[in-house]
């Protein structure tokens, strides 16, 4: 009797939702009471899916979470129909760049974006937050743009002013090696330990969120920017490939291993190095698929970078220039290491995923032909095709990634009390990742920013 008291409940769940829906078709910027209705939930925390479930939101918080059956609607409530989707965390983007859209050269990019006027940089920063957002991260970490635009976006998303995800800034960051990159970047040059003590103080005094060491960076380097970072309560994440450098950056306290292996950018590294990671718990962000997957998958397919959704979001005068780069991609500089890569790439993920490494998902979202509109579900996919569990990825874009954001307590997975970031997605990414591709709502905050309407 109690089952089909609850099989009467849930029809009338579907009798109220299809009252309900033209009005769930107009997406709205604004907190309000909002449920979440009829999808198999995966709430981020590797635990068995709930189907037909609802979550209800007041103001920017999730209040209850459960079988839709078993849950009332309270008349006032917007209802958004999510039958035969997944609901889900919004996704968390562990290292990407807003000043960079997918263009095939930097010595190019950075020269034509100065070229266009003072409002370009902050055009492709804000086109750069919308992509993501629609794609279904609500959290993101910037590793490395210059600190005035960093933190102008960063705040205007905050105050609704713009679309985009909760941006974690670093601003400039920090290395020993100059030139190019670091005058394209923003970055920081530094010729000492205690310089780079002291940059670190400049930049959290200046408001950023996260600390970024970059390369050439020496042991005592690393100790200094960790320590000093974390006396004014900031994390740090580090560039590093070379097994030294892991190696000194895990020692000396830094906080984040970006990059570490790259799939196959570095040789895979020794066993006591990934047992000793592993030991300390330390996150790695490998950004497997921006070069090493990204490469053979645009030789198979290169139709993806005509993309119209991304002909849409750039803009005429955007879109010409990054298609322009892109003409003879495969000769691109940014690419002259693939072949050594594909060659590691298996070894180089596996040699995390079969270790009980603490990973986090990050993409190097904006590097040349990695599209911030598709670049975490493909990271996504190389982990799962290496043999990560489709449940163990999508904890590690969620729940996992706001443990190394250090902001558990209020992101990363969908329960009471938590501030309601979530997506709905098309089809089932246990059975197939890539659903993670098809993110069809939106919400942060409780604000709904995307609908299929």
């Amino acid at each position: 009797m109690k089952t089909v008291a609850r099989l009467c409940a849930f029809v009338l769940v579907l009798a109220v939702l299809a009252l309900a829906a033209p009005e769930a078709r107009q997406p709205s910027t604004s907190p309000t009471k909002l449920a979440l209705v009829g999808g198999m939930l995966l709430d981020g925390y590797e635990a068995p899916p709930i189907h037909h479930a609802a979550i209800l939101i007041e103001g920017d918080r999730i209040v209850r979470v459960g079988p839709a059956a078993e849950i009332t609607i309270p008349p006032d409530y917007r209802i958004v129909d999510t039958s035969g989707r997944t609901m889900m965390p919004g996704m968390i983007e562990l290292h990407g760049h807003l000043i960079i859209l997918g263009h095939g050269n930097y010595g190019t990019w950075f020269p034509w974006v100065a070229k266009q006027g003072p409002n370009m940089l902050t055009t492709v920063m804000e086109t750069s937050a919308q992509q993501l957002l629609n794609a279904g991260i609500t959290s993101a970490v910037d590793l490395g743009a210059p600190l005035k635009q960093s933190l102008d976006v960063r705040d205007r998303i905050n105050s609704g002013a713009i679309p985009g995800p909760r941006m974690s800034m670093s601003g400039p960051w920090i290395s020993r090696n100059g030139g190019g990159m670091n005058d394209q970047f923003g970055g920081i040059t530094v010729t000492s330990s205690e310089q780079a003590a002291a940059e670190v103080d400049k930049l959290a005094k200046a408001g950023v969120d996260v600390i970024k060491a970059h390369s050439g960076l020496t042991r005592d380097d690393y100790k200094a920017i960790a320590d000093t970072a974390h006396r004014n309560n900031i994390r740090v994440h580090a560039h590093v490939y070379a097994e030294t450098d892991v190696r000194n950056a895990l020692e000396m306290g830094i906080d984040v291993l970006t990059h570490a292996g790259s799939a196959g950018t570095a040789p895979p590294y020794s066993q006591q190095l990934i047992t000793d990671i592993v030991n300390a718990a330390r996150p790695v962000v490998i950004t497997a698929a921006h070069r090493a997957w990204i490469y053979p998958d645009t030789a198979a397919f290169p139709e993806r970078l005509q993309d119209p959704l991304l002909k849409k979001q750039f803009g005429p005068l955007i879109y010409g220039e990054v298609q322009d780069s892109l003409k003879n991609w495969r000769a691109l500089g940014y690419f002259g290491r693939t072949d050594r890569e594909m060659t590691f790439r298996e070894r180089g993920v596996k040699q995390f995923t079969e270790s009980g490494t603490v990973l986090g998902m990050g993409t190097d979202s904006g590097t040349p032909m990695n599209f911030h509109t598709e670049a975490l579900w493909r990271e996504a996919k190389a982990h799962v095709d290496m043999g990560m569990p489709a449940i163990k990825v999508i904890s590690a874009l969620t729940r996992i990634g706001a443990n190394i954001l250090g902001k558990q307590r209020d992101l990363g997975t969908i329960e009471t009390g938590k501030l309601a970031d979530i997506i709905v997605v098309d089809g089932n990414p246990l059975y197939d990742i890539t659903a993670l591709g098809h993110v069809e709502t939106v919400v942060k905050g409780g604000r709904l920013y995307k609908s299929p309407e």
